[in-house]
């Protein structure tokens, strides 16, 4: 039995779960690219604003690396365009999907220590030390519950079937 006629516990063949995961994947950065796009040029633009000189230098140290730390996640999130590009027709596409699921992840990675340095540079200049430091916490925490600990914790939860760990051919 060739590969694409082996079904797996969702009734799909390997082939069929392959461009599934792909499409599901291309759909989740459609959303996120814009997002990690727009972060991006507001950081570039912020040492153009008559305020920036004010910046400690600890505030400066903090925006050189939320800026670089967007830049990267922009290049993480959007490289499996890239890669789409140099494979397409190459019959490479389950290579695709993980190479673009573990771009993707470590994009996600850096787009969250990216919004968790702007929102505490904002904060610090803005209202304080104190305050910068539990805007820091909370929102270390709540982007780590949230992105993470949410589907890590459904993942422990639910049995292996071979689709990934979810119970369905949902989002697998």
């Amino acid at each position: 039995m060739s590969e694409d006629v082996v079904q797996s516990p969702t009734g799909e063949s390997e082939q069929e779960r392959v461009n599934r995961n792909w499409n599901e994947l291309v759909q989740e950065l459609r959303v996120t690219q814009t997002g990690v796009q727009i972060l991006t040029a507001f950081l570039l633009t912020v040492p153009f604003q008559q305020r920036f000189v004010e910046l400690t230098d600890l505030q400066r140290n903090v925006y050189l690396a939320t800026v670089s730390l967007a830049v990267v996640a922009t290049g993480l999130i959007i490289a499996p365009v890239s890669f789409h590009r140099l494979v397409f027709r190459r019959q490479q596409k389950a290579w695709l999907v993980r190479a673009g699921h573990h771009s993707a992840h470590l994009g996600l990675i850096c787009l969250a220590l990216a919004l968790v340095g702007a929102v505490w540079l904002v904060f610090d200049f803005v209202a304080g030390r104190t305050a910068s430091l539990v805007v820091l916490v909370t929102a270390t925490i709540f982007y780590a519950a949230l992105w993470w600990g949410t589907p890590l914790r459904n993942n422990w939860r639910a049995p292996d079937n071979g689709s990934g760990g979810a119970t369905s051919s949902a989002g697998t």
